[in-house]
C-alpha cells in the first residue's frame, strides 16, 4: 500500500462550488468524490529522446506514482484526466509495460476513470480502460481540456500549465499553481516534465476578467495569493 503524507490543501470555490487544491497538484470536488488531474504528458521524456534531447526515462513512472499517492490520500469514486493526459499519438506505443500495467491498475481501482481529450491526446488507447468524452459536466462544473474565451461561469480546465512568480523576503519564487477568479478554475499541469506559463501571460487575460488569484504548490502546503500581487517573468 502506497503511503503519503497528505500536504496541506486550501478550499477554491469556483461558480459557487467548493474546490479542493491539493497540495501534489489535483483538485477534488469532495461532493462527487471526484478527483481532477490535468497534463499528465506521459512519455514526454521519450519524446523528447526521440528528438535528439537526452532526458531521464522515468517521467511516466514519476508522474504515475505521484498520481497513485494523491488517490491512496483523497480515496476518490471518480478520477477525470483533463486531456493531455499522454505526450503523443505514439505515446502508447513507447511506454515501458510496467508503467502500461501501473496505469490499467489505477484505471481499474476507481468506479470511473474519465479521459478528457485534449490536443495532444483526442483518442487515448482504449486498452486502459475508462471513457472518452470531449467534456463533461460535474456538479454545476464544466470539465474540458482547453478553456474557451467567453466560456460560462463554473469552466474547470488544464491546457495552459499555470504557474506564478511572487517576491518574499527579497527573492523570487516561481511554482505550479491553480489560477482563479472564482467563476473559472485552471489546474496546474501534472506531468514530471511539464513546464509553466506565468498567470500573467496574455493566454489568462482571455479566461479571466481580473488578473487570478493563485494557489501556488509549495514544497510542504498550497499558498493563496491575490492576482495583483502576482509577478510576470
Amino acid at each position: 500500500m502506497l503511503q503519503a503524507a497528505p500536504p496541506l490543501v486550501q478550499h477554491i470555490r469556483v461558480n459557487g462550488v467548493p474546490v479542493l487544491a491539493d497540495g501534489s497538484g489535483v483538485a477534488f470536488v469532495d461532493s462527487a468524490r471526484a478527483l481532477i488531474v490535468a497534463d499528465l504528458h506521459l512519455e514526454k521524456g521519450s519524446a523528447f529522446a526521440a528528438k535528439g534531447v537526452m532526458l531521464p526515462p522515468y517521467d511516466t513512472r514519476t508522474t504515475l506514482k505521484r498520481l497513485a499517492e494523491a488517490m491512496v490520500r483523497l480515496q476518490p469514486r471518480t478520477i477525470i484526466a483533463l486531456g493531455d493526459c499522454f505526450h503523443d499519438q505514439t505515446a502508447d506505443m513507447r511506454m515501458h509495460e510496467e508503467d502500461a500495467a501501473f496505469l490499467t491498475d489505477l484505471v481499474a481501482c476507481v468506479e470511473r476513470w474519465i479521459w478528457i481529450a485534449g490536443n495532444h491526446d483526442p483518442a487515448p488507447s482504449p486498452r486502459y480502460g475508462g471513457e472518452l468524452a470531449g467534456e463533461m459536466e460535474l456538479d454545476g462544473l464544466i470539465l474540458r481540456h482547453e478553456p474557451r474565451e467567453g466560456a460560462s461561469p463554473g469552466e474547470v480546465a488544464g491546457h495552459l500549465h499555470p504557474c506564478a512568480r511572487v517576491r518574499r523576503s527579497g527573492r523570487s519564487v516561481r511554482r505550479r499553481a491553480f489560477a482563479s477568479d472564482g467563476s473559472r478554475l485552471i489546474l496546474p499541469a501534472f506531468g514530471a516534465y511539464t513546464g509553466g506559463l506565468n498567470v500573467r501571460d496574455d493566454a489568462f487575460a482571455a479566461c479571466f476578467e481580473r488578473p487570478p488569484d493563485v494557489w501556488m504548490l509549495g514544497r510542504e502546503r498550497v499558498y493563496r495569493v491575490a492576482g495583483r500581487n502576482v509577478l510576470g517573468d
